[in-house]
């Protein structure tokens, strides 16, 4: 395994960035926290230093929400036509598209991700996210009603925004949570107050700008950068915010429902997973191999779907272990920057230790450690990729989302699809899962037997625009993406008129 731990440079519009003094947005202006205090952002392949940002907390949140308020009741927002809503959500899309590289470097050096990930996934994901979401704008329509009440009756329904919308997003996928978040509520008139995650805030305050440069009217995005706990708890308790989306782990989730229930704002939820890749005996084999291997070590396998439960057919098993493990030893370890790197660092220290206490567990609990399981140098925070064979459902590793570069073997034997299901459905989460086959009737009856949001056949972590995104039991609530996530950013009215 190659191993390359050193920054490149950047670009210069990347580097021209980076040198800025970086501020939140609130209601079209760029400011300091209220209480003039800031936090370091780290470069997690290096440990250094990389920019400083302002520590938001409750008064920031506070002057963010009215300015969202009033963007949505009395500013221009409120009058503007869904035609010009959809030519200002395309146009952020064509702006992303135009610094697409530089986004990519922000996302490599702030999350630790390869940067020709970034650039073919999270940049082009996210100007595709804005660009399907446009046309929505204009596509949000009620219905005339049939009724049977007595008299002469037009009854209809409107489709309205729902308000003023709180977003906080995760770290894994900055700049593409971002977009999954902001896209939908923009197209269906909202207004929005954005709380990134502390340890990745470049890419959203990018962003930012980019809406500023797009043309959208003052206070409809404010984004506050903060901690969890400060500004991310006073968005989500917050009286004037009429809904909270989230993405994060089921803990925070968990958090968030409960200081939801003060105004009863709306709630939706895309949290944690511990998704199954399950391998038949007929499946391509050489797919399924390097299939279930990109499903666990893509993005560091810091993904919500990420197939951390690896299901082997007892007459496959070895190979699919034997295959995992050595594309294991195919991956480049470095800095995200340099494009030969195919793993790069775990984003922070905190996670560091999280994955490598995982690794203790396995080891104490009589996982065989196939290949890895190990830090790597000492610098950045490198986990290498790990495949853990002859392990079961006692243990940490199998039941608890480890959100990292670690895969869990499992064998089975039984050729009956329900006992195959119930392997699947053994966790307490339900995000996303794959099944690998050449049998269709196999395939599309496992699909309607995992209890998952989303089911993979012969592939894994497949994403588009139009596909519904989310998770059954706790991992989560609602849908990201397709027409159903408009559902969390509309109210239906219904009108009765009597002729």
């Amino acid at each position: 395994m190659t191993i390359a731990i050193r920054r490149p440079a950047l670009g210069s519009a990347a580097t021209a960035f980076m040198a800025k003094k970086h501020q939140m947005l609130i209601d079209g202006k760029w400011v300091d926290a209220r209480s003039g205090e800031t936090f370091s952002v780290e470069d997690p392949a290096t440990n250094e230093i990389i920019a400083h940002v302002p520590a938001g907390d409750k008064a920031d949140i506070d002057l963010a929400v009215a300015a969202a308020r009033r963007a949505f009741e009395t500013g221009p927002w409120s009058r503007i036509s869904p035609k010009d809503r959809q030519r200002l959500v395309w146009s952020l899309g064509d702006l992303l598209e135009r610094h697409a590289d530089e986004l990519a470097e922000l996302e490599a050096l702030d999350n630790g991700k390869p940067v020709t990930n970034a650039r073919r996934d999270d940049v082009q994901g996210s100007i595709d996210m804005f660009r399907y979401m446009a046309g929505w704008a204009t596509r949000l329509n009620g219905e005339q009603i049939q009724v049977s009440t007595p008299g002469n009756w037009h009854v209809y329904s409107l489709r309205e925004p729902v308000g003023v919308v709180g977003q906080i997003i995760p770290w894994n996928f900055p700049l593409m949570m971002a977009a999954w978040k902001l896209a939908p509520a923009l197209a269906a008139g909202c207004t929005i107050v954005l709380k990134p995650a502390e340890q990745t805030p470049l890419s959203a305050l990018r962003v930012g700008e980019l809406v500023t440069e797009a043309g959208f009217p003052d206070g409809v995005l404010n984004i506050v950068t903060g901690f969890g706990e400060t500004a991310g708890a006073a968005l989500s308790l917050h009286p004037d915010v009429d809904k909270v989306a989230f993405t994060g782990s089921t803990e925070v989730g968990k958090i968030i429902v409960r200081a939801a229930a003060g105004n009863l704002k709306r709630v939706s939820l895309e949290l944690g997973g511990k998704s199954p890749a399950i391998v038949f005996p007929d499946a391509d084999l050489d797919l399924a191999v390097a299939g279930t291997a990109s499903a666990i070590f893509y993005n560091q396998g810091q993904c919500c779907t990420a197939g951390s439960r690896l299901f082997a057919h007892k007459s496959v098993y070895d190979r699919i272990v034997e295959g995992v493990a050595a594309e294991a030893g195919k991956l480049k370890l470095g800095h995200g920057l340099d494009p030969s790197v195919t793993l790069g660092p775990l984003v922070s220290q905190e996670q560091h230790t999280r994955v490598t206490g995982f690794l203790d567990s396995g080891r104490q609990e009589g996982a065989e450690i196939v290949t890895g399981g190990k830090v790597h140098g000492n610098q950045g925070y490198f986990v290498e990729p790990t495949v853990l064979a002859q392990t079961n459902r006692t243990m940490r590793v199998v039941r608890e989302e480890i959100f990292g570069p670690v895969v869990c073997v499992q064998s089975f034997d039984d050729d009956d699809l329900d006992a195959v299901a119930r392997f699947a459905n053994d966790t307490e989460y339900g995000l996303s899962s794959s099944v690998w086959t050449r049998n269709l009737k196999v395939a599309h009856t496992m699909a309607r037997k995992i209890r998952a949001g989303t089911v993979c056949i012969n592939t894994h972590n497949y994403g588009d625009p139009a596909w519904p995104f989310g998770g059954y039991k706790q991992s989560g609530w609602g849908r990201e993406m397709g027409k159903e996530v408009m559902e969390h950013y509309t109210e239906t009215k219904a009108v009765a008129a009597r002729l």
